[in-house]
């Protein structure tokens, strides 16, 4: 590592270890020279003096520079995010593998917990909750059975409905329309779009009837155009009226001022493992920045950095699902898919307010 990514290493480092950062838990440990004990980020201990302390990668680092393990911390053994996140993954095996979702109840008593406490846990690792992940599983299989069976009456059976009217419930409502014009690549569906203007070039803003479902930086009007026309290719796809404008407003406003907050209605598609990880990316406060692997332990998959990766990759929702704040392990900017130089610039706005 070079000396200057070594000291933003550090300084993000000195950041966490200040503000005991739980999410930090397992990316480094800190050792103080004047106790000889080797610590994660989280411990409670008082804060000991820069001068005499020192970070390591691993446990086995720190240990085979002579430090001995915390008592109060533990940080041999795992964290308590780590737990969290280990309960959470095993009631989302759970659900994975039900043919009908179940019950709150059921999943406490898999993990040993109170149905209040693993609702919470749950809800604060993936932001959503068991019932809302169990409904976002439905919908996945949904849009799967829709694109591969011969009709939606064979997909409402393959996607283990009993009854087409819930199947219709549900899949208009994850969909954005109806199960019939999904398969057709949105035949017949409106979608309003904008193209305004800001300091970081275009930027496309396109809607449902349910909300936002595009916020797109591009190089012309024509290549957002032409995005968009390939996200759904037989859309019926409108020039919104002056009515939008407030929306496409509010959108700039988040792209000249990051530092903001809107409430804006969104039309959020993707997978439930995908929309778990956008939901955490707009959980991430103006200014702050996470890792990767820290965006993994947030949504409860704490080794599926690469997919966490994917997921920002695919974020359609520019600003308004701020995927510009994760960045590497290293501290530096990586991918971002409307460029490196929006990404910077959005960042360094933050920074500033």
């Amino acid at each position: 590592m070079s000396t200057r990514a070594a000291t933003r290493a550090d300084a993000a480092r000195w950041n966490a270890l200040r503000a005991r950062d739980a999410t930090a838990d397992g990316t480094f440990y800190y050792a103080v020279r004047t106790t000889g004990v080797y610590c994660r980020p989280s411990c409670a201990a008082r804060p000991a003096r820069p001068e005499n302390v020192s970070f390591y990668d691993t446990a086995a680092e720190a240990e085979r520079a002579g430090y001995r393990p915390c008592k109060r911390c533990k940080p041999r053994e795992p964290s308590l995010a780590e737990r969290r996140a280990a309960v959470v993954a095993a009631a989302c095996r759970l659900i994975d593998a039900s043919e009908e979702p179940p019950t709150l109840e059921a999943l406490a008593a898999q993990a040993g917990l109170s149905t209040f406490h693993l609702h919470r846990v749950f809800k604060a690792a993936t932001g959503l909750t068991p019932m809302g992940y169990a409904a976002a599983r439905r919908a996945e299989l949904v849009k799967r059975e829709l694109l591969t069976s011969k009709s939606v009456t064979a997909a409402i059976y393959g996607a283990g409905f009993a009854s087409s009217g819930r199947f219709y419930e549900q899949a208009k409502r994850r969909l954005g329309m109806t199960p019939t014009a999904f398969r057709a690549g949105g035949d017949r569906h409106e979608i309003r779009f904008s193209i305004g203007a800001s300091s970081l070039g275009p930027l496309l803003v396109a809607a449902t009837q349910h909300g936002i479902c595009a916020v797109l930086f591009g190089e012309s009007r024509a290549a957002l155009a032409k995005e968009l026309a390939a996200r759904f290719p037989r859309a019926n796809l409108v020039r919104a009226d002056a009515a939008f404008d407030a929306t496409v407003a509010a959108v700039v406003r988040l792209v000249e001022r990051p530092d903001e907050t809107a409430k804006l209605p969104l039309d959020i598609r993707g997978t439930a493992f995908q929309e778990r990880v956008w939901r955490a990316l707009m959980e991430i406060a103006p200014g702050r920045t996470v890792t990767y692997a820290e965006l993994a332990r947030a949504v409860g998959a704490p080794t599926a950095a690469r997919a966490v990766a994917r997921a920002c990759a695919t974020n359609r929702l520019a600003v308004v699902v701020p995927c510009h704040r994760v960045v590497g392990s290293d501290g530096s900017l990586t991918g971002y898919r409307w460029g490196i130089g929006r990404k910077k610039a959005l960042l360094a706005r933050e920074a500033r307010s």
